[in-house]
């Protein structure tokens, strides 16, 4: 369903049916900008997107050994989604909002993207929120078992994440939901071929030697 999902959306996208939308959307935005604490607070939610953060996480958790496989499936799927994102929205078309973000910005230069042998000119579907979502579904998953409540939490990373690029006219909604439903479709696929599973029988091992 989600793969039927996202290829019905990539289809409006490719074929400029939702723009008309998109950019309506994107003009109610930015008259609600001008709030400085709000337009700071945005600027800091977004940069948390970007995309060496959830990798450095990745790294940390391969470099542990108990945690090594729960990293490795969380750096290819960071690196995977990442590219297959970034090839995407070189070909797809989708033009980036237009107008210009008139708000207070942060006093620093967001850090550049996946670098891919073509010149990205589109925004479908939004990279940070597929990072994000990558990010929020693995370890959530992760956790699931000693915290099946809190694990949920994880996802307020994602939902701040794509609200802010939203704000700050970076993304339309309709590139964010494709983001949502990309980024679940590659962290499920590079999961279950590597068996992420298996990190709960890791769990039960350490804690029967205990």
């Amino acid at each position: 369903m989600l793969l039927v999902a996202f290829l019905i959306l990539l289809y409006l996208a490719v074929a400029k049916i939702v723009l008309v939308y998109d950019t309506g959307f994107e003009s109610y935005i930015s008259k609600l900008v001008g709030n400085r604490t709000i337009d700071l607070t945005m600027g800091v939610f977004t940069e948390l997107g970007w995309v060496l953060y959830p990798i450095f996480v990745s790294i940390i958790l391969f470099i542990i050994k108990r945690t090594r496989r729960l990293g490795l499936v969380l750096l290819l799927s960071l690196l995977v989604g990442s590219m297959v994102v970034a090839y995407m929205r070189c070909y797809t078309g989708y033009e980036k909002p237009t107008l210009e973000y008139l708000g207070a910005q942060l006093p620093l230069k967001s850090g550049a993207d996946v670098g891919v042998p073509c010149q990205i000119i589109g925004t479908f579907p939004a990279g940070a929120t597929v990072r994000t979502t990558i990010f929020a579904f693995i370890v959530g998953y992760a956790l699931s078992r000693r915290f099946p409540r809190g694990c949920y939490l994880l996802w307020i990373y994602p939902t701040v994440v794509s609200i802010s690029r939203l704000y700050l006219l970076q993304e339309y909604p309709t590139t964010v939901i494709s983001g949502v439903i990309f980024g679940i479709l590659i962290a499920n696929i590079v999961s279950k071929k590597l068996k992420i599973e298996l990190i709960f029988d890791k769990e039960i091992k350490d804690e029967t030697h205990r």
